[in-house]
């Protein structure tokens, strides 16, 4: 098996002329199907018949509620071949994608108990699904602060790729925590292998709305990422030669 874009992963210039190519599609499609997602299902989705309207803030707290748990495991594998392999860029990934899984954690929460007050009556129980999502909100949190507390950045990235991977474990519990336990938390809204409760008009709009909440990640992922590579390289021959190519761009 050839394994030379394994290789090229770890190089900086290649990310970050290969990223500079993918960044405007992901994000022209990011915005494309984020607002689709949004008018279609806040505007035209038919009401819940036991929820009625309150139901829609599902459009924004499933797709958020999914990245969260994404990113976590994505912070995982690039621990794990940051670990493995040294590869500098996987902690450069780490440490950018944290801070936007953290947030998107902070929205699935929040919008959570916004769902939570008309359909529980309450803002806040200490379920399951809920008391998991919150472990995941503050390891998030130890990732983040780790990677700024460490001066050293040889340091940095051990501790939190080893973060990364032992926090891992806490996501099959939120996944399946509706199923272990008895909670107040619906079951998954919809699922690949199983055909969906809700009428199409209600979930392909979720489905678009998850899609584009993905590539508004991967979008703003690659820009932080880039900013950080130019940061670590900022003494590399190929960087000052971007650097001047782009000052001599500007009119």
């Amino acid at each position: 098996m050839n394994w030379t874009w394994f290789h090229k992963l770890g190089s900086p210039k290649w990310f970050y002329e290969i990223s500079g190519r993918w960044l405007p599609w992901l994000g022209w499609l990011a915005a494309i199907l984020m607002v689709t997602g949004i008018v279609w299902g806040l505007a035209f989705a038919p009401a819940d018949y036991q929820q009625g309207n309150s139901f829609r803030i599902i459009y924004i707290h499933v797709p958020a509620a999914f990245l969260a748990q994404s990113i976590y495991i994505m912070l995982a594998v690039a621990g794990a071949v940051s670990l493995i392999w040294k590869m500098k860029l996987a902690d450069v990934a780490l440490q950018q994608a944290a801070p936007i899984g953290a947030w998107m954690a902070f929205i699935a929460l929040l919008t959570g108990a916004i769902w939570g007050k008309p359909t529980w009556g309450t803002w806040w129980v200490w379920d399951a699904r809920l008391t998991s999502m919150l472990i995941l909100l503050f390891l998030y949190f130890g990732i983040i602060a780790l990677g700024q507390a460490i001066s050293n950045r040889d340091s940095s990235a051990k501790a939190c790729a080893v973060l990364a991977i032992v926090g891992v474990v806490n996501i099959p519990i939120i996944k399946y925590s509706v199923d272990w336990w008895n909670t107040l938390h619906q079951p998954a809204t919809f699922k690949i292998t199983e055909k969906p409760a809700m009428p199409m008009e209600m979930w392909l709009p979720l489905l678009i709305l998850v899609i584009g909440f993905y590539c508004f990640f991967g979008a703003v992922l690659l820009m932080r990422m880039r900013l950080e590579v130019l940061r670590r390289e900022a003494r590399a021959s190929w960087v000052k030669a971007e650097i001047k190519s782009l000052v001599g761009k500007r009119p």
